[in-house]
């Protein structure tokens, strides 16, 4: 039509705008914006209590924000029905701090659980399932009848990821994915989340304080400090701005704002 742009404006897969939460009268997150775009890795940093799974949390709906909004595809989250929030909601995968995985269920149910009740697939379907995605991260098909007390750290962590891709989540978040893990296991956990996203076309939110994972998958990188969102850049951007907290972050230095603001 005449006059009229053929160029759509680009909604970022997530937005949070001016999100606030407080728990009793301490200010957790103080007016948090934060775009994220569709295929984009988005790594926050920060110290530790600065709000950063607080965050997550709060898009993902284990939390209630105080103010702001959460938009989904342009979506506002608070203001759709239970329903369609669920509906929402389930183009998020997780990947916990911990690995969350359930003790007393075998891996392969482990990874499929979801599926299991959201989709009502049946068991011998989910070990099919199951056993593909322990290959798409790199273990053994014998694995899927082992419990997770019987892996190892790293193991556990590729379980909790195959489990995070099983719904071919649109958008994944990542909780200190390589916490706990030596140089090289978690330089595979890395290949593999980038991997993993890639290969479902995922936008992901990842936690960490781990230097060389953040610029190993960061596209983009916020850093929070007492609540708020102080810094946004590339990766790039990230290794050559004076931004004092940012220099002082990443370069791990005793003295800086960090320590004395």
């Amino acid at each position: 039509m005449k006059g009229t742009s053929s160029m759509s404006p680009v909604v970022p897969k997530i937005q949070v705008r001016g999100l606030c939460k407080s728990f009793g009268k301490k200010m957790i997150l103080d007016h948090i914006d934060l775009d994220l775009m569709s295929g984009e890795s988005f790594v926050l940093i920060g110290g530790s209590g600065t709000g950063k799974s607080v965050l997550i949390k709060c898009i993902i709906g284990l939390l209630q924000p105080d103010s702001g909004e959460i938009l989904v595809d342009g979506v506002n989250i608070a203001k759709i029905s239970r329903h369609e929030r669920q509906s929402l909601l389930s183009k998020f995968g997780m990947l916990f701090q911990g690995g969350a995985l359930f003790d007393s269920l075998p891996v392969w149910q482990n990874i499929c659980f979801g599926l299991m009740h959201e989709k009502k697939i049946t068991k011998s379907e989910a070990k099919k399932i199951a056993i593909q995605l322990l290959q798409a991260v790199n273990l053994d098909a014998a694995i899927a009848d082992v419990y997770p007390a019987e892996l190892s750290g790293g193991m556990q962590k590729r379980v909790s990821l195959a489990r995070a891709i099983a719904m071919k989540p649109e958008v994944i978040f990542f909780d200190e994915p390589t916490t706990g893990l030596d140089p090289i296991v978690s330089g595979n956990i890395n290949d593999l989340i980038i991997k993993c996203v890639r290969d479902i076309g995922a936008s992901a939110i990842t936690i960490t304080h781990d230097l060389n994972s953040l610029r190993r998958i960061a596209d983009r990188v916020g850093l929070l400090f007492q609540g708020k969102m102080i810094w946004v850049g590339s990766l790039a951007e990230l290794e050559t701005t004076d931004n004092p907290y940012v220099t002082q972050f990443i370069n791990g230095r005793a003295d800086g704002p960090f320590t004395t603001g």
